[in-house]
């Protein structure tokens, strides 16, 4: 999974990851958020979604201690990384602003 996360992180276009857990409720509700933000932006962006139960090693090395976290690459840059839920306005412009 490193070498292949590594290939998707270093794409041109922006990247949002979603890490997140099979059992974190509110991880389910910024699924649903992300459809729509994915439905708003097309292909200017990928979205990406990294289980930290799967892939801990990957959650470490990005310093995700808590479900959801969300994280913006670009170029292989780490532009944003925030945890917690977020509403789809918010995604939407700040995907917008790295297309």
């Amino acid at each position: 999974m490193s070498q292949k996360f590594q290939e998707i992180i270093n794409s041109e276009r922006p990247v949002l990851i979603d890490f997140f857990a099979t059992w974190c409720q509110p991880c389910k509700v910024q699924s649903s958020v992300l459809n729509t933000v994915k439905e708003n932006i097309g292909d200017g962006a990928r979205i990406i979604k990294v289980d930290v139960d799967q892939y801990p090693a990957l959650a470490a090395q990005y310093g995700v201690r808590g479900v959801p976290t969300l994280a913006i690459f670009k170029n292989g840059e780490l532009l944003w990384k925030e945890s917690g839920v977020h509403d789809v306005n918010t995604l939407t412009q700040l995907l917008q602003q790295y297309v």
